[in-house]
């Protein structure tokens, strides 16, 4: 999660479902942003959810350890708009949660839009020991929407696992020097402050944009 867009949270929640994925870890990857799903896209998979003998959704497989679940799945016209009210997408989101057949996981990764409103309020109530990863980016303008998220969990007793600094850095392909495009440190100054884990900083990769187009 995060409180700001733009900071990567689908591209580190895909990757991560991945990377889990390939260690042999049976993976669930949820995309919880009703509004603008990205998850399909970035694994470049489609088509709409099937219904098995118990009544319950066939999530979308990616290889033989990673099944997933999007709003895109639910959509014939995946750029029509979804104009739904909270109370509507907490049914959807607790339906993605407890009426799909996830079979046993190891991890469950869920990618949440930004902000702190009604699908990250949802997830908190419906998985009691859900744990957040806050993604942000190095400028005090994501930082300060990132305290917000801290603040979140806080109020929902949800436990944080950490603090991504994505986009933390960009290795120039002609000198290979590292230029700070957004500045650098400034997620793990965040971790520090509050006491929380420092996960690392992703540098801004151009292979990360061609592979999640």
């Amino acid at each position: 999660m995060s409180g700001k867009g733009g900071v990567g949270k689908t591209s580190v929640s895909v990757n991560l479902a991945i990377a889990l994925a390939n260690m042999g870890y049976k993976v669930g990857l949820l995309d919880v942003d009703i509004h603008g799903p990205d998850v399909p896209q970035m694994l470049g998979i489609s088509g709409i959810l099937s219904v098995d003998l118990d009544k319950k959704m066939v999530p979308m497989r990616y290889g033989d350890n990673l099944k997933v679940v999007s709003m895109e799945f639910l959509t014939q016209n995946k750029d029509d708009a979804i104009i739904w009210r909270g109370p509507v997408k907490h049914t959807v989101i607790r339906q993605f949660i407890g009426e799909v057949g996830w079979g046993v996981l190891d991890f469950l990764i869920i990618d949440s839009p930004p902000g702190t409103g009604d699908e990250p309020l949802t997830v908190a109530k419906l998985i009691p020991d859900a744990q957040a990863i806050i993604v942000t980016t190095p400028q005090e303008v994501a930082l300060a929407d990132i305290r917000k998220s801290i603040s979140f969990c806080q109020n929902v007793n949800m436990v944080i696992l950490g603090i991504i600094e994505n986009m933390s850095g960009f290795i120039c392909p002609h000198c290979r020097k590292n230029v700070d495009i957004f500045g650098t440190g400034g997620g793990e100054k965040t971790a520090k402050t509050y006491g929380l884990r420092f996960l690392g900083r992703i540098p801004f990769d151009q292979d990360m944009v061609k592979c999640g187009d």
